[in-house]
């Protein structure tokens, strides 16, 4: 197998100052690998740090120690040391996040906010386009809304207009924050089959399923995280 991202040593706290400075471990220590053509499905209970770490990959949280390294076919970029621009380059290129609620500027249409990525990888807006309306046809995502600012519709709809706008460039490294929390079965479906295609071509992908179906029909390897101050478990395998 072949390592995309290795956690060394991750350590994050955060200082609650409206509560009198109280400190709230998070993550102590952690350390583990995530590998090309494999999904590592983050497991554990409310409060075990499942999305400070994936927010520490997409570069939200800043870590107090350690680092991330993500393991590229031409370059090594290891947060924090390597920088702002290091990591701005990594989102662009390289790295999506399927994010649990879609943030958008009002006005852009559906279309543009999953064309967008391409674009800034160099494609041309009417192909961005086109392959973003490949993409929301796939996911079920009436062409009558393809042309409407996504910040109006229905839970599921927003849900599938963010999931497409992060499979949508094909990108090496994919976290996924609870994909699939806001979908019905059908839907659910249509993006572990996203997910079994991202998979299959190589990419590195690294998610919260609370569903515990979904959650076993993606996972290659699950992390189990316990609460700080509690010895974490070994990486575990599912599948060969």
């Amino acid at each position: 197998m072949t390592t995309a991202i290795r956690v060394h040593n991750l350590q994050k706290t955060f200082v609650l100052h409206n509560q009198g400075g109280v400190r709230l471990p998070v993550l102590s220590g952690l350390t583990v690998e995530a590998h090309y053509g494999r999904c590592l499905v983050l497991n554990g209970p409310s409060g075990s740090g499942k999305s400070t770490l994936l927010r520490s990959l997409i570069g939200n949280y800043k870590p107090d120690s350690g680092y991330i390294e993500f393991c590229l076919p031409d370059e090594k970029v290891r947060i924090p040391d390597d920088g702002t621009r290091a990591l701005i380059r990594l989102r662009r290129d390289s790295l999506a996040y399927v994010s649990q609620f879609l943030r958008v500027i009002p006005r852009v249409s559906s279309l543009d906010v999953v064309a967008e990525p391409l674009v800034e990888t160099g494609l041309t807006r009417v192909q961005a386009r086109s392959q973003a309306a490949a993409m929301l046809e796939r996911l079920a995502v009436p062409e009558r809304l393809w042309h409407l600012p996504p910040g109006t519709f229905s839970g599921g709809e927003q849900q599938r207009i963010n999931i497409a706008r992060g499979f949508v460039a094909e990108k090496p490294l994919i976290l996924l924050d609870e994909p699939t929390a806001s979908l019905d079965a059908a839907n659910a479906e249509r993006v572990i089959g996203l997910i079994d295609e991202a998979k299959a071509r190589g990419a590195c992908l690294v998610g919260i399923f609370h569903d515990r179906h979904t959650r076993e029909r993606v996972a290659d390897d699950v992390l189990t995280l316990k609460p700080a101050g509690q010895v974490q478990p070994a990486l575990s395998g599912v599948s060969a």
